[in-house]
């Protein structure tokens, strides 16, 4: 009786994919972002003119490659999800690869975007845009990073046989994370490279 008990929870449909604890470490990252963006919005609402100006600067080009890059590869995990959900351990493994080129993608083109600022002399303390530009995209740079070690952990895991259709709590996990990062992007790009 207690085994039927057991069965019947674990087949439950849980409220948020992943473990808990992940949630609770997004809302605490969403949290922290959404004092960016706001903090972001007021130095830009008392200095429009500047911001105006130096937004212009930016590489829009690379932005939306990036802002596809990421919601394509945000596409890729979910597939990953669906296929650990269906015990196809491999196909997840090779949708978790597509996620971590998307990732890669948007590291390489923000790399060199950020190339051309440096070399142009442009840093943290150039003006107060940039210095918010900077500050944003390099902070989500390194959630990228982290969102990639995460999938590519999870690619090691599932070799390992560490997930199936019965056991994929990690893979719905990493893959949380990574939409959150995605999520970010996509609320970060319009707001420093387009709203005028």
């Amino acid at each position: 009786m207690a085994n039927v008990t057991t069965n019947t929870l674990n087949t439950e449909p849980k409220l948020l994919p992943g473990d808990l604890a992940i949630w609770l470490f997004i809302f605490m990252e969403l949290l922290v972002f959404g004092i960016f963006f706001i903090t972001y919005a007021v130095m830009r609402m008392q200095n429009i003119e500047l911001f105006n100006h130096y937004q212009l600067t930016l590489n829009r080009e690379i932005g939306v490659a990036n802002t596809l890059l990421l919601i394509t590869s945000s596409y890729f995990v979910v597939h990953a999800v669906q296929a650990i959900r269906k015990n196809n351990i491999q196909g997840c493994i090779n949708w978790l690869y597509a996620g971590l080129a998307g990732g890669t993608g948007f590291l390489v083109l923000k790399s060199f975007e950020y190339y051309d600022k440096f070399s142009a002399g442009i840093n943290l303390e150039t003006n107060i845009f940039y210095m918010f530009y900077l500050s944003l995209t390099l902070f989500h740079f390194l959630h990228v990073i982290l969102g990639m070690t995460i999938l590519f952990a999870i690619v090691i895991k599932a070799k390992r046989g560490a997930y199936n259709a019965q056991n994929h709590t990690g893979v719905e996990t990493g893959a949380s994370y990574w939409h959150m990062v995605d999520l970010v992007w996509i609320i970060l790009f319009p707001l420093v490279y387009i709203i005028r």
